[in-house]
């Protein structure tokens, strides 16, 4: 997609700070990252979300996040980090090509991932795994 600023960079039209790339995938470092390190996990192909993916092009993202993650652990000398993929405007996606956030973590820091949590009412647990399965 040529208005994509991932395509972009994936093309070189745009300068990143890059982490990792293969065939299938790029990494590079977010320019408004949530702390120091933060990484982006890019599928090459263009897709805008995870559903759109083709499965060798999701397991070969996975596969990097894995490799990008444990090269944060190592360099920040902690293991943890956040993963996160927002797909879809209401989930909070910015750029519409598909890509895993890949956030390292520290003690003190002022990061905050947290969500409200929701009770199902009576069997209202039960419908909802009920119309999930249906498209499964």
């Amino acid at each position: 997609m040529e208005d994509c600023v991932f395509c972009k960079i994936i093309g070189g039209k745009i300068p990143s700070a890059k982490i990792y790339e293969d065939e299938k995938v790029i990494s590079f470092l977010d320019i408004m990252p949530a702390n120091k390190g933060h990484c982006l996990v890019v599928p090459k192909i263009h897709a805008q979300t995870l559903v759109e993916m083709g499965d060798e092009d999701l397991s070969a993202a996975i596969k990097a996040t894995k490799k990008v993650a444990r090269a944060l652990s190592l360099s920040f000398g902690n293991g943890s980090f956040n993963i996160v993929m927002n797909n879809g405007k209401e989930a909070g996606q910015l750029v519409n090509h598909a890509h895993i956030h890949l956030i390292p973590r520290f003690q003190k820091d002022r990061l905050r991932i947290k969500w409200s949590h929701l009770k199902y009412e009576g069997d209202e647990i039960k419908d909802y795994a009920e119309k999930i399965k249906k498209f499964i």
